[in-house]
């Protein structure tokens, strides 16, 4: 089945033509590909930054940058890394686009409201580069720390406002996901008839809605205090700047889900498809899906062990911490054991789903050091952690968010890439990923602090051979992004379901139309049933 026109020429029903019919668009599909658009943006310009601070860092004393401006640039990327891309990333892009067409409806429930939702992000993203241009960028980090949030002289009210309102754009979503999957699923579909992706969508959208409202008001306060001196948080003024923590990572730390949540139910969609088996453990990874929505609301306290808690709060928030690891292993387990004597096909979507399962592995296995609060007293605030949480959200959201893109873009544009340029491009991103970030794990262990601008001299040959794997990464991902682009100039239309797909979304033609469906959808029984699918299914448009 040939693809049908092109996506950016599916006629809407309205009065406006151009530029205006998307601006105003109520379809979920084209505002999940506005938030391709402008999130892929923020990326870039994030991956960018990223490369400054290794190029700062790949030598001793001032390379390229004074220290003031250092860190206003790791603020920056920091900041745009997880409030504009990873958070937002896989539910606003491809929850939008695919979870109505995977339960079988035409929309969100509340398209308007998800309307408001890009509005929001676009206003948050606009608040936040004003920040850079009056008064100076914040030079706090992501976090935003007190009491230092509240003294610094540069504009971190603006800065904390964004995230503000980044976080009211999340919270609208989740509540719109949770809507629609309530009250919109095809008549049919029961709750284990649901795709995973639509199942983790469903866990991420209630942390979203419950534990956001926590950082918000938190962003309120520091901005009331740098107003008006409250004293919430200064300890001169009776504060306490420990109660600051604790807000922040009660929501920061479920917020760690909200990131990869999704990303593990993408790698869920993908692995039954290219091992031709039905997922193993179905149930156990629904099950696991939501244990991690709660568990993982839990344990924010394990970022704190140095803040001084009591020995009872330290073993509680071990405890829960090595918990919360069980769930994400039985979903490691179940991948496993789906591709454990299945018809392999690699593919990039499956070679990438790969990369993550390890990169996530080593990124949980690590973390579990940190949940214990032994060795967490000696890596704490060192690069250990930065490897550490970038293995887990780089290695874990970053490679499930090009899994999926790889996964989904013959469906959502009707156009296939090439296959030899993928792997090209996600082979240079891993193996520059594990050249850039290992040595970090040796550098903390060593006692190299985080966030500094200079280092000791036992440090520099560490920080030289990840300088080396930033290049690497850098090249990989630019590498993938012009394979994709490039796919629009090329006259080979992608099929319906060219990697043999069985959930509805690869009922519909490649793009989908505006209603989604041609015909009426037709929900089996189970989602992942391959006994219909022959054993060999080539890919439509496959490199030679």
């Amino acid at each position: 089945m040939k693809a049908t026109a092109s996506f950016f020429e599916t006629p809407e029903p309205a009065r406006f033509k151009g530029i205006l019919s998307w601006l105003i668009t109520l379809d979920h599909k084209r505002i999940g590909l506005m938030y391709l658009f402008v999130i892929l943006f923020w990326f870039l310009l994030a991956i960018f930054l990223g490369g400054l601070i290794r190029l700062e860092l790949m030598f001793e004393g001032q390379t390229i940058m004074e220290p003031e401006i250092y860190n206003s640039v790791f603020t920056l990327h920091g900041v745009i890394m997880i409030f504009l891309f990873i958070i937002p990333a896989l539910p606003a892009v491809f929850g939008n686009f695919f979870l109505p067409i995977q339960i079988g409806a035409d929309d969100v429930f509340f398209p308007k409201l998800n309307l408001l939702s890009w509005y929001l992000y676009i206003l948050g993203g606009i608040v936040a580069i004003i920040s850079l241009f009056s008064d100076g960028f914040p030079d706090t980090g992501w976090t935003f720390y007190v009491p230092f949030s509240i003294s610094t002289n540069t504009n971190v009210s603006t800065a904390v406002f964004a995230a503000f309102i980044l976080g009211m754009a999340s919270m609208l979503t989740g509540l719109n996901f949770i809507t629609t999957i309530h009250r919109m699923r095809r008549p049919g579909m029961g709750w284990m008839q649901m795709p995973l992706f639509t199942w983790s969508l469903y866990a991420t959208s209630w942390v979203q809605l419950l534990a956001t409202p926590v950082v918000s008001i938190t962003l309120v306060l520091v901005i009331l205090e740098r107003f008006f001196s409250v004293g919430l948080f200064d300890a001169t003024r009776g504060g306490d700047p420990i109660l600051y923590q604790h807000l922040f990572w009660m929501y920061s730390h479920p917020a760690v889900y909200i990131m990869i949540l999704p990303g593990m139910g993408v790698i869920s969609e993908i692995i039954p498809v290219f091992a031709r088996k039905s997922i193993f453990g179905y149930k156990a990874i629904v099950i696991s899906s939501l244990t991690i929505a709660i568990a993982g609301s839990l344990v924010w306290a394990h970022h704190m062990y140095t803040s001084g808690m009591s020995d009872t709060a330290v073993f509680v928030f071990s405890l829960l911490t090595f918990i919360v690891a069980i769930p994400s292993a039985i979903k490691v387990f179940s991948w496993v054991s789906t591709l454990y004597k299945g018809s392999i096909e690699m593919t990039p979507p499956l070679f990438l789903s790969l990369c993550f399962i390890y990169l996530f592995s080593v990124g949980g296995l690590t973390g579990l050091v940190l949940g214990a609060a032994g060795p967490d007293i000696h890596v704490h605030d060192t690069h250990f952690v930065v490897a550490h949480f970038h293995f887990t959200m780089f290695g874990g959201t970053g490679f499930a968010f090009f899994a999926a893109l790889h996964y989904w873009w013959p469906k959502m544009f009707g156009r296939m890439y090439n296959f030899k340029a993928a792997y090209i491009g996600a082979i240079l991103l891993t193996g520059g990923f594990m050249f850039h970030y290992v040595p970090m794990f040796v550098l903390g262990l060593m006692g190299m602090p985080r966030r500094y601008f200079d280092y000791l001299p036992q440090f520099a040959q560490g920080n030289f051979y990840a300088g080396f794997g930033a290049v690497f990464i850098i090249l990989g991902i630019v590498i993938m992004m012009i394979n994709l682009g490039v796919s629009f100039k090329r006259e080979r239309d992608a099929a319906a379901d060219p990697w043999g797909g069985t959930t509805l979304e690869w009922m519909t033609p490649s793009p989908p139309p505006l209603h989604n469906f041609v015909g009426e959808p037709v929900v089996d029984k189970y989602p992942y049933d391959f006994t219909r699918v022959v054993a060999k299914h080539a890919p439509g448009g496959q490199e030679d």
